[in-house]
């Protein structure tokens, strides 16, 4: 998931720079809840078509990893340039996994569930590691319990057995709408303080990973 640090006033800058525009645009409280949506969404799709095969689930989940990486890249231009890397890389590594979902020969489901816990584990320990480290995070509380979430839900997914596909697809999906949910959270608390910091516009500063 995408966290951000305190806000600051929107910074000044090159409109046809497209590294400015992305750093711009990486800020946004509203890019924070895009990428809750693009988590929120597959879930619920998923809870309510329960007996999809592990073709389609495979395929929603690939789509998900993808757009989800999208947002992350986006995201990790709002950073600041010496944290930038590891964002960048984890976008990548959403990516990759997605791309892997999207293989006929990997649509299994020991497969599914072994890309899928070990990105979110990944993922929330990276989210973990920002909130802890960052001193001036506004709601750290709500950062740190996505990154719990997220480590708890690679946990399971790897822990738990799953026999059959509809298996896999209630715990999928229910996990996904969690940390949607959690993430929705997240984007609004960075609205928040950006209104309490006396930002009109929809940028922050800084996004963490």
């Amino acid at each position: 998931m995408a966290e951000s640090r305190g806000p600051a006033a929107p910074h000044t800058e090159a409109a046809g720079d497209p590294a400015d525009v992305l750093s711009a645009l990486g800020r946004s409280w509203t890019w924070l809840l895009g990428s809750a949506l693009a988590t929120l969404v597959p879930g619920i799709l998923i809870l309510v078509w329960p007996d999809e095969t592990l073709h389609v689930l495979a395929v929603l989940i690939g789509l998900y990893l993808l757009v989800t990486g999208a947002f992350r890249f986006v995201a990790a231009f709002g950073r600041e340039a010496h944290e930038r890397t590891t964002g960048l890389l984890l976008a990548v590594l959403y990516v990759l996994a997605g791309v892997l979902c999207l293989r006929h020969p990997l649509q299994t489901i020991a497969a599914l569930s072994l890309i899928v816990g070990v990105l979110w584990l990944v993922s929330g320990i990276l989210t973990l590691h920002t909130a802890l480290a960052a001193k001036d995070l506004p709601h750290r509380g709500v950062v740190l319990a996505a990154g719990l979430l997220a480590i708890v839900a690679g946990i399971v997914v790897l822990a738990l057995p799953t026999e059959s596909a509809r298996a896999l697809t209630r715990l999928l999906g229910l996990w996904l709408v969690l940390l949607g949910l959690v993430e929705v959270a997240v984007a609004f608390a960075w609205r928040a303080a950006l209104r309490r910091a006396g930002v009109t516009g929809s940028r922050g500063d800084d996004p963490g990973p």
